[in-house]
C-alpha cells in the first residue's frame, strides 16, 4: 500500500505544478502591464496554499480501491468490517491529510523569487496567448456572420425554388434508372448480408413488373460495399448516394451564383480563399440532408412507369412541371383506386375469418351431464377421490396430462381387478375385457361415450399450445358424469365454461402444513426425504453426481426421462432404495412422493423464450409435493437464496386464470377449405385471426416450422390437409435435428409406399440412450397413425429394454460424472453456472474484442 501511495505522491505534485502554472497564466494574462511575482503571492496565495490538499485528497481517494483503503485503515488499527462506505472515506481522507504535504510555496520561491526573468517570460508567453486566442474570437465571430448569410440564402433559395429542385433531381433519377433498366441483368433475391452465396442472374428488367420506385429499390445492383458490415449493394442504396451527391452540387452551384458579391469578398477577407461549392456544402450541410430525406422519400412514392417515360423527355422546367402535376394527378387517382382495393380486400377476408373461425369456440352449455370439480392445492387427494368414483361405475376414461400419469392410473386399476386399457399416441395396450382407460388428453375421442371421465390438471386449459386438449375434453365430454381436477386459480373458468349445466364443487385443503426454512439452503444441509429441484436435466444429472459422491443414495426424474424410468426412479424413492430425488418441475404434476422436504437449487427456469423467475402458481404446484401423511406431518420447503421474495410468492393469492387455449379443429379445416387448400395459407390466416376474448391462440409455430420441411413437396401434393396437418401435429420433440430428420424421411416413405426407416438406437452414452428412446416413440407414433399396431408391438419391446437400460446407466454412469469446459475440458465446480470456464471466457472476450455472456 505504501508503494502504491508514494507513486501516488509524485503523480500528484507534478499534477499540482501544471495547476500553479495554470493559475499564474490566468493571474497575468488580462494584465496590460507585469505584476511582480510578490503581488501574485498576495493575491493568490490562500488558493495556491489549497492545490496540494485538494489534488492529493482527490488522487487517493479516486485512485485507491475501496478493498485497498480497508486493508490500509486496519493496519492502522481501525475496525472497518461492518463499517458504512461513507464513514470509511471520512476515516480515510483524515489520515492521507497526515501524510507529509508537497510545500507549494517553497518550490514555487525556488522558481520565480530570485528569477525575475523568468517570471517576465511567463508574463510575455501568457500574454501573447491571450491576445492570439482575443484575435481568434474576433475572426471567429466575423466566420460566424458570413457562415450565417450564406445559410439565409440557403433557407430563402430552397423556399423559392423547392419544386424546382425536385424536378431537376426527377429527372436525373428517371435517366438513371431507364439506363439500369436497359444495361444492367436482374440477379436473384436473397438476404442483402448473406454474401455468401452467390447470385444468379435472372434476365432483363421488366419495367412492368415495378409499381413504385420503392419495389425497384429491393433489386440488387451485383456489386458488394461495405455498410456496418460488407454485403450485397441495393438499388436503394445506390440511388440514395447518387442523389445526395446531386442535391450537393445542384443546391450549392445555385447559391453560389445567387449570393450577394460582399458576402463572397467577406468570405475571401477571413478565410484567404475563394468560395467554393465545397466549402458552401460543408457549411449548408445539415440543410442539404434534410433536402435529401424529402427528396428521397418522394422518390420512393414515384410509379416506375411515369419516370421511365420521363427518361425519353428533354429537360424544360416548364414542360417537365406540368407533366409532374399530370403524374401526380393520375397517381392520386391510381391510389384511391388502390386503397379501395384494399378495402375490399381486407372487408372480405374479415368475412372470411368469421367464417372459418368466428363461430367455433363457444361452450356447448346446458348438456344432460353432472359435473363434478375437484378444486385444491396440490397433494390433497383431488385424483384419488375421482378415481374412486370413477372405479365404481361399468366404463370409465381417465385423461392424464402426461403420459406417465395414464401409465400410472392403468397399473393402479389393473393390480386392483379392473381392466383398464392404456392409450398415449406412442402406446396402446389392449387388455382383455377392459372397460376403463387410462390416456394421455390428446387422445380425447369426443364420439365415444362413458359412464364417467376423469379430467385431470384442468388449469392446462390456459397452457397457450396445449391447453385446447383441456377445453375440447371439457366441453366435448360425452358421459353421465364428468370429473374436473384442477387448481383454484382455474375455478372459476371452468365454472364459466360449463354454464347452466349441474355443477358439483368439492374443495380441497391440506392437512398438512407447508413451512419455509428461514435459513439458506446449502448442498451440505441435504437430509434423508429431500427432492431438490432445478429446471434443467444437465443440472439435474450434475447435482445427483455431487450427492452420490458426498454418499447420498440418489434418484433422478426430468422431462425428458422415459416414463418407464421415471416410474423405477420413483419407486426406489418410495421403497427407501434411495434416500434423495433431484428433479425438474417435472415432479409437481401429479407424482406422489414421501418427499420431508422441497428445495428449489433456483428461483428461475427458462421457458423457452427467456430466462424468467418462477411464477406464484409453479412455486405452489413443486412445494405442495412436500409432506406426507402419517410419514412427514409437516411440509418443509427451503431456498438457496431470496427466501422472502419465494415466501411471499408461495403464500400469495393465486391469480386467476381468465383465458384459455384454442387450437384449429376439424370443423374449422372443413370450412377453410372452401376458400383454400393450402396449408401455408391456413396458417396466415390464422395468424391474423383475432382471438375472441376470453382466449389465447394455440402459437402452432412448432407446427409451422415442421411444415417447412416439407412445403411444395410431394408429401404436401398427395396428402389432405387435414392428414397433413395431423402429421405436422404429433406429440414429439421438436427441438431435436434428428428426430425432425426421422420425420421428414418418413413422412416421404409414406408419400412413396415404401418400407418406413427403421429408427436409429445409439447406446454409448446416457444422452445418445435417452434420443434413440424418443426416436422409438415418434415410429410408433407412426405406427399406430399408421393401424400398424401389430408391429408396434415389436418395437414397444425395444423401448422397453432402452428404458430399462437408462434406468441402470442412471445408477452406475451419474457417480463419474465431472463438469467440464466444453472449449478445454478443465474440469469444473459441479454448481459452476456456465458452459465455459472463466478463462477460455476472458480469451474469447480477448479475440472478438467485445464482451459476451456466458453460455450456458
Amino acid at each position: 500500500m505504501m508503494d502504491r501511495l508514494n507513486e501516488l505522491y509524485y503523480r500528484a505534485v507534478d499534477h499540482t505544478k501544471v495547476k500553479v502554472y495554470e493559475d499564474i497564466d490566468r493571474f497575468l494574462e488580462t494584465k496590460t502591464e507585469i505584476l511582480s511575482f510578490n503581488d501574485y503571492l498576495a493575491d493568490r496565495i490562500q488558493y495556491v496554499e489549497q492545490i496540494w490538499v485538494n489534488v492529493w485528497l482527490n488522487m487517493t481517494n479516486n485512485d485507491v480501491p475501496r478493498k485497498e483503503k480497508k486493508r490500509f485503515l486496519t493496519e492502522r488499527g481501525y475496525q472497518v468490517e461492518g463499517v458504512d462506505k461513507k464513514l470509511i472515506n471520512k476515516i480515510y481522507r483524515n489520515e492521507m491529510r497526515t501524510f507529509p504535504p508537497f510545500h507549494v510555496l517553497e518550490w514555487l520561491n525556488d522558481q520565480f523569487c530570485s528569477d525575475e526573468e523568468a517570471w517576465n517570460k511567463r508574463y510575455s508567453k501568457a500574454r501573447a496567448s491571450f491576445l492570439q486566442r482575443l484575435e481568434e474570437g474576433r475572426i471567429a465571430e466575423k466566420r460566424r456572420k458570413v457562415y450565417r448569410k450564406i445559410e439565409k440564402t440557403t433557407e430563402k433559395i430552397m423556399e423559392t425554388d423547392y419544386e424546382i429542385f425536385y424536378l431537376y433531381v426527377r429527372y436525373y433519377v428517371a435517366r438513371m434508372l431507364a439506363k439500369d433498366i436497359k444495361n444492367n441483368p436482374k440477379y436473384s433475391s436473397i438476404d442483402a448480408y448473406r454474401i455468401e452465396e452467390k447470385l444468379v442472374e435472372q434476365g432483363s428488367f421488366d419495367p412492368a413488373k415495378y409499381t413504385t420506385m420503392s419495389n425497384f429499390f429491393n433489386e440488387l445492383t451485383g456489386k458488394v460495399y461495405k455498410r456496418d458490415r460488407w454485403e450485397y449493394e441495393t438499388y436503394e442504396s445506390r440511388y440514395e448516394h447518387s442523389i445526395e451527391r446531386y442535391i450537393s452540387d445542384l443546391v450549392s452551384a445555385t447559391i453560389i451564383e445567387e449570393i450577394e458579391p460582399t458576402v463572397v469578398e467577406q468570405y475571401r477577407e477571413i478565410a484567404d480563399e475563394e468560395l467554393s461549392t465545397e466549402v458552401v456544402q460543408d457549411i449548408i450541410v445539415d440543410y442539404l440532408y434534410a433536402l435529401k430525406i424529402d427528396f428521397f422519400t418522394m422518390i420512393h412514392d414515384e410509379y416506375v412507369e411515369d419516370l421511365f417515360k420521363l427518361a425519353e423527355i428533354p429537360f424544360n422546367i416548364r414542360e417537365h412541371e406540368m407533366i409532374y402535376e399530370q403524374d401526380l394527378e393520375e397517381r392520386e387517382r391510381k391510389k384511391a383506386k388502390e386503397l379501395a382495393e384494399i378495402e375490399r380486400k381486407k372487408a372480405e377476408e374479415e368475412r372470411m375469418l368469421e367464417d372459418i373461425f368466428g363461430r367455433e369456440y363457444s361452450a356447448s352449455t346446458g348438456r344432460n351431464i353432472r359435473y363434478v370439480l375437484h378444486i385444491g392445492e396440490t397433494n390433497t387427494g383431488k385424483t384419488h377421490h375421482a378415481l374412486e368414483r370413477m372405479k365404481q361405475v361399468s366404463n370409465g376414461l381417465y385423461l392424464a396430462p402426461l403420459r406417465l400419469l395414464a401409465l400410472e392410473v392403468y397399473d393402479k386399476l389393473n393390480k386392483e381387478g379392473i381392466r383398464c386399457g392404456l392409450k398415449t399416441g406412442e402406446e396402446e395396450k389392449d387388455v382383455d375385457g377392459a372397460s376403463h382407460l387410462a390416456c394421455t388428453v390428446e387422445m380425447f375421442y369426443e364420439k365415444s361415450f362413458y359412464d364417467i371421465i376423469v379430467i385431470d390438471e384442468a388449469q392446462m386449459i390456459a397452457d397457450r399450445d396445449r391447453g385446447f386438449s383441456w377445453y375440447k375434453a371439457i366441453t366435448k365430454a360425452n358421459a353421465n358424469e364428468v370429473h374436473i381436477i384442477g387448481s383454484r386459480n382455474c375455478k372459476e373458468m371452468i365454472v364459466q365454461l360449463l354454464g347452466d349445466s349441474e355443477i358439483e364443487i368439492h374443495e380441497y385443503y391440506r392437512d398438512i402444513p407447508l413451512l419455509v426454512e428461514k435459513k439458506e439452503f446449502n448442498i451440505k444441509h441435504t437430509k434423508k426425504g429431500d427432492a431438490l429441484v432445478c429446471f434443467s436435466r444437465r443440472r439435474v444429472l450434475e447435482t445427483a453426481s455431487k450427492l452420490e459422491n458426498d454418499r447420498h443414495s440418489v434418484c433422478m426424474i426430468y422431462g425428458s426421462m422415459p416414463p418407464e424410468t421415471r416410474k423405477k426412479q420413483m419407486e426406489r424413492f418410495i421403497n427407501g432404495e434411495a434416500t434423495v430425488i433431484v428433479a425438474t418441475d417435472a415432479i409437481g404434476m401429479g407424482l406422489n412422493l414421501p418427499i420431508r422436504r422441497i428445495v428449489f437449487l433456483e428461483n428461475e427456469k427458462f421457458d423457452g423464450v427467456r430466462r424468467r423467475r418462477l411464477t406464484s402458481q409453479e412455486v405452489k404446484q413443486i412445494a405442495g409435493r412436500a409432506g406426507r401423511k402419517g410419514i412427514y406431518d409437516v411440509g418443509k420447503v427451503a431456498f438457496t437464496k431470496d427466501i422472502r421474495y419465494m415466501k411471499r410468492i408461495l403464500e400469495q393469492e393465486d391469480v386467476l386464470i381468465s383465458k384459455f387455449a384454442i387450437a384449429p379443429t376439424s370443423a374449422i379445416f372443413e370450412r377453410f377449405q372452401k376458400y383454400y387448400r393450402d396449408l401455408s395459407k391456413f396458417f396466415e390466416l390464422w395468424h391474423k385471426f383475432e382471438s375472441p376474448k376470453g382466449t389465447r391462440k394455440a402459437s402452432l409455430s412448432e407446427e409451422r416450422e415442421l411444415y417447412a420441411h416439407i412445403r411444395d413437396t410431394e408429401v404436401e401434393a398427395r396428402l389432405s390437409m387435414m392428414d397433413l396437418y395431423g402429421f405436422l401435429h404429433m406429440p414429439f420433440s421438436k427441438k431435436d435435428p434428428e428426430l425432425i430428420q426421422q420425420w421428414r424421411e418418413t413422412m416421404f416413405s409414406i408419400i412413396k409406399r415404401k418400407e418406413l426407416p427403421e429408427p436409429v438406437v445409439k447406446r454409448d452414452t446416457l444422452e445418445e440412450l435417452e434420443l434413440s428412446y424418443k426416436a422409438l416413440g415418434l415410429h410408433l407414433l407412426f405406427l399406430y397413425r399408421l393401424d400398424r399396431a401389430t408391429e408396434a408391438l415389436y418395437w414397444e419391446r425395444i423401448r422397453q429394454e432402452l428404458s430399462n437400460e437408462v434406468h441402470e446407466r442412471l445408477k452406475t454412469d451419474v457417480k463419474t460424472l465431472t463438469k467440464k469446459c466444453k472449449r478445454c475440458g478443465k474440469i469444473l465446480p459441479w454448481d459452476f453456472h456456465f458452459q465455459i470456464c472463466d478463462a477460455c471466457h476472458a480469451a474469447r472476450k480477448r479475440r472478438n474484442g467485445q464482451s459476451y455472456f456466458h453460455e450456458y
